[in-house]
């Protein structure tokens, strides 16, 4: 019988569950895509009743497999999502999508009345973002659905919601509120004013920390489960319980998001205008962060470039830095415009874009001991944005990390004293040194 931890990992396209072993090994997996539906205004957003549908029979089929003993159970999901419970603690309203238009006369009447934008984004470490600031959907609920506000008796972010469906507890979690929700006072390490102003705190639950699980009883088995965590939270874990020396971890997909959890200072309202905000760690220290719509607007550039030239959309991954060398280091980048060819033009745009994502990186390393950065994702298996970088950073380590299922595994790491007693193992994370 093997020894593991479950955990489901909801992301907004793939929900995953995953069996861990103690050498925290993947033994099983299954995912699914699930139809999206849409709000009372014809807004797409996610299926809560077939997501909760989903997750139940997955649970019900992999405590029916035989040669596992399922010691732990644990939740990563997205952020900026909120589930609104009523009295008998289920859902009054479909799970908004944070992409929901918020309309400016409330976003107005919001920042109006809490010191104005400069004040509050800086307090709340988070730019203006509508309804990706979650706090923003509850104060919609209460001034534009008011009789659903007066049915509300809890509000959860999604991982603790789905925990909820195992623990029948409702807590809340310190990364969940700390991902630019506009609830947490960063400034102050407690709920932002306008929290009690509004007399919503009733409906908020006690903090409890998320790698502190509840127990229940499983098929007359005693099982530890998590309160759940924020996925870009979670996806940090490895990282913070296996290396010693202070780093930024890049983390690229459709947005590239610079992590730098050794940032002792508090966000600039100028910074904040460049798309800087701040995460949580799990032990609840903030981490400054910086965006860039980096992967999209490499998708859009890449796909531009293949259509000019008739290839395939994928026709930069057979393109090599050393292709280029000779020209980029004499300083000759001009030279490329008389090559009319795809290489060329690709290349050009990967310094462009490697150079903005510099500016991202510097607003969240300056005056901070970074030595190391690492990056995962679509990006660490580009060999021309990798070497880029290496020569923006000439004294600090690049490397290419593989973390297999990051959010996945940080969710099973936060509870391990709970489930395994093995100690953790230092090559969780691959890694490949580019110079």
């Amino acid at each position: 019988m093997v020894n593991v931890c479950a955990v489901f990992d909801i992301g907004k396209t793939n929900k995953k569950l995953f069996l861990f072993d103690e050498n925290y090994n993947i033994v099983f997996q299954k995912s699914e895509d699930l139809e999206e539906t849409t709000d009372e205004d014809g807004d797409v957003c996610e299926d809560l009743q077939l997501l909760t549908s989903w997750i139940l029979n997955a649970w019900n089929e992999v405590t029916a497999l035989t040669g596992f003993e399922i010691k732990a159970l644990n939740f990563s999901t997205y952020g900026a999502t909120l589930a609104f419970l009523d009295r008998n603690n289920k859902p009054l309203t479909p799970l908004y999508n944070y992409l929901k238009p918020l309309s400016i006369e409330l976003q107005n009447q919001f920042y109006n009345d809490n010191g104005g934008e400069e004040e509050f984004a800086v307090q709340s470490a988070s730019p203006v973002l509508g309804h990706l600031n979650s706090a923003m959907q509850l104060y919609r609920i209460k001034y534009q659905k008011t009789e659903i506000f007066k049915q509300l008796k809890y509000v959860l972010h999604l991982p603790q919601y789905i925990s909820s469906l195992f623990t029948k507890k409702y807590v809340t979690d310190i990364t969940s509120v700390g991902c630019h929700t506009n609830f947490w006072d960063f400034t102050k390490n407690k709920y932002l004013n306008w929290v009690e102003k509004e007399k919503i705190l009733r409906v908020i639950p006690e903090f409890l920390p998320c790698n502190e699980p509840i127990k229940i009883i499983n098929s007359n088995k005693e099982i530890a489960v998590g309160i759940g965590i924020h996925d870009s939270s979670s996806a940090l874990v490895p990282y913070l319980q296996t290396l010693n020396e202070p780093f930024l971890l890049i983390s690229t997909g459709t947005w590239c998001i610079s992590m730098n959890p050794f940032n002792k200072e508090s966000l600039t309202y100028d910074e904040l205008k460049q798309d800087c905000l701040c995460y949580m760690t799990y032990q609840g220290k903030p981490v400054k962060a910086s965006r860039l719509f980096a992967g999209q607007m490499h998708e859009d550039e890449s796909n531009k470039i293949a259509k000019k030239y008739n290839l395939k959309n994928d026709f930069y991954k057979e393109i090599k830095y050393s292709d280029f060398i000779h020209e980029f280091k004499t300083n000759k980048p001009d030279s490329f415009s008389e090559l009319e060819s795809a290489k060329t033009d690709y290349f050009k745009f990967m310094q462009n874009l490697v150079n903005q994502q510099v500016k991202a990186c510097n607003l969240v390393i300056q005056n901070s001991p970074v030595k190391q950065i690492f990056v995962d994702g679509g990006f660490s298996k580009n060999d021309i944005f990798m070497n880029l970088l290496v020569l923006a950073y000439p004294n600090i380590k690049i490397f290419a990390a593989k973390v297999s299922q990051a959010s996945a595994l940080g969710a099973a790491l936060v509870i391990s004293k709970y489930w395994n007693d093995n100690s953790i193992k230092t090559n969780l994370i691959e890694l490949k040194e580019y110079n």
